[in-house]
């Protein structure tokens, strides 16, 4: 095992918090896993597991353990008269993996192009854009028992998926490492063209004739356009949650603002778009220092270069309060806060 001690986590983490870690190391199978989970020289401290560090906002120095995940390796397990199953390790680079599915013309990924991250992050999150969810691909994954040492395995049903939710963020948080992912991808394309701008760039692109290469390119051209790169600007992509409200909600903000964004949802509420209430309250492009809101995408926070964790969380909790005072409308940060 290559153990770092007290060493800086800012090439760890997309938002280029310079804070440090006790301990750091890297795991590339689950045999590492159980070695670090077993090893006495941790028994006393927390430990957490990260990938691509691409939605966690350090705070403050982290007294525990940082296992950097490495699992890699990406196979078609088998495939049906319909669809092909692709298991991916967890330290899979997303991005890399949805190429991968791509460039062999496996359906269902495209729409989640660029997005940031690893494969282990997915199920965690649900992670989705423009239209589609990690969970409408989703087969099975693998994840360690970190009290038992046993693999188990993990049904659809098993996961409780929501929106940016599942029980490995809730009840099983930190009792479980994921592993591997199986997705389930479609052989004949089930092309979703109708989210956001997504027709609009095929149009402009040229696209006569629809494929997955080209959704995936057209979704890759709309995020660059619209959110910073983490290796240029730090951020963690969108750091808020969309908030889901109700009829009465939805009815007091359309009053007030007819313009205002908000989508059905099939529980009778609805969900309204975090970007344009921040937007709308005033903050988008808003800078303060060397942090501040994005000026494309007022859902991303950003890091123009030595800002602390700190100040950019009390940025988010200012955003928080002024949404909820001239909304009433609650929001939640997607990023985790350590």
């Amino acid at each position: 095992m290559n153990l770092l001690e007290n060493i800086s986590v800012k090439s760890y983490n997309t938002f280029g918090i310079d804070v440090s870690t006790r301990f750091l190391t890297e795991a590339h199978s689950v045999d590492d896993l159980k070695e670090i989970i077993e090893d006495r020289r941790f028994a006393a401290v927390p430990m957490m597991i990260l990938g691509g560090g691409s939605n966690v906002l350090f705070t403050e120095n982290y007294f525990g353990l940082i296992v950097l995940n490495r699992l890699h390796g990406i196979s078609l397990e088998r495939e049906d008269e319909n669809h092909y199953y692709v298991k991916a390790g967890a330290g899979e680079n997303w991005h890399a993996f949805v190429m991968w599915c791509v460039e062999r013309n496996y359906a269902g990924l495209e729409n989640l192009s660029l997005i940031p991250g690893c494969v282990g992050a997915s199920p965690m999150q649900n992670i989705g854009a423009y239209g589609v969810e990690m969970k409408d691909h989703f087969h099975h994954l693998e994840a360690l028992n970190t009290e038992t040492l046993e693999t188990e395995r993990f049904e659809f049903g098993d996961c409780r998926f929501g929106y940016r939710e599942s029980v490995f963020k809730r009840e099983l948080k930190g009792q479980y490492i994921i592993t591997s992912v199986t997705f389930r991808l479609d052989k004949q394309p089930k092309f979703r063209t109708d989210y956001g701008a997504i027709a609009q760039e095929l149009e402009a692109m040229g696209v006569k004739d629809l494929s997955i290469r080209a959704v995936s390119d057209a979704v890759i051209r709309i995020r660059r356009s619209k959110l910073p790169d983490p290796q240029v600007l730090g951020n963690a992509g969108s750091f808020f949650k969309n908030p889901e409200i109700t009829e009465e909600q939805k009815i007091q903000l359309l009053a007030m603002h007819p313009d205002a964004v908000v989508y059905p949802l099939e529980n009778g509420n609805y969900k309204a778009a975090a970007g344009w209430l921040i937007e709308k309250a005033g903050w988008k492009g808003k800078r303060i220092a060397n942090y501040g809101v994005h000026e494309k995408q007022a859902l991303v926070l950003v890091n123009y270069g030595g800002a602390q964790g700190k100040e950019i969380f009390d940025l988010s909790s200012q955003i928080l309060d002024d949404v909820k005072s001239r909304f009433g409308i609650q929001l939640e940060r997607e990023v985790n806060i350590v």
